[in-house]
């Protein structure tokens, strides 16, 4: 009798150890498969501005895509047309840039009510052009194709016209070091924000080009204007855009070349 009585104890007890076990497995098992909630997808890479330096290292000399720009003698400038910071006196949204033609400014409209302003020239397609735009195309030390009426005026640039091939990029090329090419309404409004080497033209009316930037000045822009950026020029800044605006610029080059990927309309 005693036996039959320990017997049923000794089964139950181990029932108990067997399925202990087989809780603790299953929880072993269950702790290798399961997924948890599912991974955060990292935010896509924000964009980063490059921060101003101090002058010496913002107009010193740069090596850049094997060229070799000298420093610029900021001495002998008027300091007003110096790449800096200041209040927003446009209004326009962030990322925006504006050409004010009456006092040869660029503005790039920051956050905070803030714009970083750069000097620039205006050629006689500067004073013509105004209106708005976007930056559909842009290049490092890009070729220049000299227009055939250019060509026809100035006989001298036939060996850079568009049956020649152009004036291949280079530290006398009149596009300078980058060039921003605009157009409105998927047209190529042959009008250009650009490089050049003569310093001494900012800030004054030039005989030719559309609106030029200290060398240094044009590869800061074009490092700040990742895609697609708005663009309004006017001589009345701050004002809205006359409905009367020309958006049709004096040809200073051959236009964006064929096959060219740009970078899309604003959306």
């Amino acid at each position: 009798m005693l036996k039959t009585e320990i017997d049923p104890y000794r089964l139950s007890r181990r029932g108990f150890l067997n399925a202990a076990a087989l809780g603790a497995a299953s929880i072993a098992v269950s702790a290798c498969t399961t997924t948890g909630p599912a991974p955060v997808e990292p935010p896509p890479p924000t964009y980063d501005e490059p921060p101003l330096g101090d002058y010496a290292t913002m107009y010193g000399p740069i090596s850049d895509s094997g060229f070799e720009l000298p420093a610029i003698p900021i001495k002998k400038m008027d300091p007003q047309f110096l790449r800096q910071i200041v209040p927003d006196p446009t209004g326009q949204r962030p990322g925006t840039i504006i050409v004010d033609t009456t006092n040869h400014f660029l503005y790039l409209v920051r956050e905070g009510g803030q714009a970083i302003r750069y000097g620039v020239g205006l050629g006689r397609a500067g004073f013509e052009w105004s209106g708005d735009a976007v930056v559909q195309w842009k290049q490092k030390w890009p070729k220049w194709t000299p227009p055939d009426e250019m060509v026809a005026r100035q006989p001298e640039l036939e060996e850079y016209s568009a049956k020649n091939g152009g004036m291949p990029g280079g530290l006398k090329n009149p596009l300078g070091a980058r060039a921003l090419y605009l157009f409105h309404d998927n047209v190529d409004t042959l009008y250009r924000l650009h490089g050049s080497p003569e310093w001494n033209s900012i800030g004054k009316s030039v005989s030719s080009g559309c609106v030029r930037l200290i060398n240094q000045d044009i590869i800061d822009l074009y490092d700040r204007v990742p895609s697609k950026s708005p663009v309004i020029v006017t001589s009345d800044i701050g004002q809205p855009m006359a409905a009367s605006a020309n958006r049709r610029a004096i040809p200073i080059d051959g236009g964006v070349p064929d096959g060219s990927v740009l970078l899309g309309p604003v959306t």
